[in-house]
């Protein structure tokens, strides 16, 4: 992992800001939604970047009732069911 040098306090509110240029680097943009994860001792931010709920992919999503879908994955499920060939 490699060391920023940036500090930031967390504020009354349990907000923590993100210097503009390290989302500038990283291609945060307002309103981007970061994903949360833990690590040891550490809280891991990543930019969350959406893909199928089934495979992982992020090609070719359609959103499903509130799910991500690729359309392989769905392929894939017709032929299981017997649907397609």
């Amino acid at each position: 992992m490699k060391a920023t040098g940036v500090v930031r306090r967390v504020d009354d509110l349990g907000r923590v800001v993100l210097p503009v240029e390290l989302r500038r680097v990283m291609n945060i943009d307002i309103r981007d939604a970061l994903e949360v994860f833990v690590d040891g001792e550490m809280i891991v931010l990543k930019k969350y970047e959406p893909a199928c709920t089934f495979t992982g992919s992020a090609n070719e999503l359609i959103d499903f009732h509130g799910r991500k879908v690729s359309k392989q994955a769905i392929v894939e499920m017709a032929q299981m069911a017997g649907l397609v060939e």
